[in-house]
């Protein structure tokens, strides 16, 4: 169990994840968007950080520049000191995205294993089956479930199972719980936290909520603007384990108060341009 939360600090020389001066344009219709401009964040080996913002700040875009789905207009990012190409094909990286993504015909074990079967002949070996995983994400009982027959949080954990599947050294998560229900989504907030004491895996979390970031984070970064940019980066000095009774902390509410400041303040620029 953790005691404390690891460092993330931009100053570390080897950070497991380094986005330098990354810029992100895309082209339009109209001409070019600019979704990022010069974001520079370093991720240490098994931190939990959260990426929070308003819609249109480029989080979601950062976390697939991060996991390769997209490269850089401008800058560099590494991964363990790669490119994350290099992580991809190494199944260092696991995905988690709002929409589950499970195929309706095939069970929860068979939804899985079905990365494993299409891609037989490139896996590594790995520490952990498909049993192990079940139990990991408490759906031991529904393995030959289907996916209609789970409610939406089940379904979101056979979701993190199957990223789990290739044991990556990365989550990236892409409002996994956006979709559920507010009761719902609290307990998945503590099933991720178990999940994660459990694996000691690096994850890198977008979300829309203050609360949750700060539950569940040893770093929340702040984005703001169009085009998306640092505008704070917060360490959460919180003890672990973490439950419902933190978030009446005055700690807590603090850190709460300084990000709605971080992002009030940008909001307010906005509207006076």
């Amino acid at each position: 169990m953790r005691s404390s939360a690891p460092t993330l600090t931009r100053e570390r020389s080897e950070p497991l994840i380094a986005v330098r001066g990354v810029d992100k344009v895309f082209g339009g219709p109209t001409g070019p968007i600019e979704a990022l401009t010069d974001v520079t964040i370093s991720v240490e080996r098994g931190a939990f950080v959260s990426l929070i913002g308003p819609s249109g700040c480029g989080k979601s875009t950062l976390l697939r520049l991060i996991g390769g789905l997209l490269d850089p207009s401008r800058g560099s990012i590494a991964i363990d000191g790669s490119p994350p190409r290099v992580a991809q094909v190494g199944k260092q990286l696991g995905f988690v995205f709002q929409d589950s993504g499970l195929l309706p015909w095939l069970n929860v074990v068979e939804n899985i294993e079905l990365s494993l079967r299409v891609n037989r002949g490139a896996n590594r070996p790995r520490p952990r089956g498909t049993d192990d995983l079940l139990e990991l994400v408490g759906l031991q009982q529904f393995r030959h479930a289907y996916p209609h027959q789970l409610s939406g949080g089940m379904q979101q954990r056979v979701g993190i199972a199957r990223a789990l599947v290739h044991y990556p050294s990365i989550l990236l998560m892409d409002e996994p719980f956006g979709a559920l229900d507010e009761i719902t989504r609290e307990h998945m907030r503590f099933e991720l936290l178990r999940i994660w004491n459990r694996t000691n895996k690096t994850i890198v979390f977008v979300t829309h909520s203050i609360a949750e970031s700060i539950v569940l984070s040893d770093i929340v970064i702040a984005l703001a603007g169009q085009p998306g940019q640092v505008r704070a980066i917060v360490q959460i000095d919180l003890p672990r384990p973490r439950d419902a009774a933190i978030e009446r902390s005055p700690r807590f509410l603090d850190y709460a108060a300084e990000l709605r400041s971080a992002l009030a303040t940008t909001s307010s620029r906005m509207l006076r341009q």
